[in-house]
């Protein structure tokens, strides 16, 4: 079953939907994409197949495929050098939430002459960007953890200090994201596995934030029916249902404890594992 919906993000979900990138691109405007996307990602068939298909509809596609997890500051500016050189005019955010984070600030910060950090989400920053230079964005997440495709904002790592700083623009929210669960399929068991618990730990933040929004409320706790709590329908770990039937990922209790954690911008748990992240670069 497929679906569409507005989060306000333009949502394309279903099984196949993959094969519509082309299509996204060009309602976009899009013709000159660069996919950003990390090593292990670039070498599947699931990127060449994307690259194929935009490339067969006439869009001059290519990849920025050294996103480093945790992306730091300067790779960021390696992918912004590499959109300018191949005078691009939109990013594919494809992957987990290094890949997706990448893509954003780089599609930021392609029309920037501020440095990364002059747009950190402190107070006002982000009105020093000149908002009509940000690249339009598809976001096509592989991953059911991360929930940066529905996000106006990117952690990028700040070596220098050893801390990492949220970059935020509201134009930063990709326009099109395509939720296609066969694109889960063959992804390493341990990373299926990290990437359902980061799932369920949005859950579980949106639920304990003191920033109380009802949405989130109600999108942490229901299953595929009102009333269905995701808590009683997790008998087994989420990576090993996400592994045994990954097309039971569009049927929302991931997708939706994304959202949720995106409605309460407040992370508990990711306040402590930002510090570990920051020394210790893991995905």
């Amino acid at each position: 079953m497929n679906a569409n919906w507005n989060y306000p993000t333009a949502m394309r979900v279903g099984p196949g939907r993959i094969a519509e990138l082309p299509d996204a691109c060009r309602e976009l405007g899009i013709k000159v994409p660069l996919l950003v996307t990390d090593p292990g990602l670039s070498a599947l068939p699931m990127v060449e197949a994307a690259v194929i298909s935009c490339r067969d509809a006439g869009l001059r596609c290519e990849v920025f495929s050294d996103v480093r997890p945790n992306p730091p500051g300067r790779n960021v500016g390696e992918g912004v050098r590499c959109y300018l050189d191949g005078e691009h005019d939109g990013v594919i955010a494809f992957g987990g939430g290094s890949g997706l984070d990448a893509g954003k600030a780089i599609a930021l910060m392609a029309g920037q002459s501020a440095p990364i950090w002059a747009l950190e989400d402190v107070g006002d920053n982000w009105l020093e960007a000149d908002s009509d230079a940000i690249a339009p964005i598809v976001a096509v997440p592989t991953t059911a953890g991360t929930g940066s495709e529905v996000g106006r904002a990117s952690v990028i790592l700040d070596e220098s200090a050893e801390v990492k700083r949220i970059i935020f623009h509201p134009r930063m929210l990709p326009a099109i994201v395509i939720l296609d669960p066969e694109l889960t399929v063959g992804l390493p068991a341990d990373l299926t596995a990290a990437t359902g618990m980061d799932a369920l730990s949005h859950s579980l933040e949106a639920w304990s934030s003191p920033a109380f929004h009802p949405r989130a409320r109600r999108d942490c706790c229901r299953g595929d029916s009102p009333g269905q709590s995701f808590f009683c329908r997790v008998r087994w770990p989420t990576a090993m249902i996400l592994k045994q039937e990954p097309r039971c990922w569009w049927r929302q209790p991931w997708v939706q404890h994304l959202f949720s954690g995106a409605w309460v911008q407040c992370m508990p748990c990711h306040i402590h594992l930002e510090r570990f992240t920051t020394l210790i670069t893991v995905p």
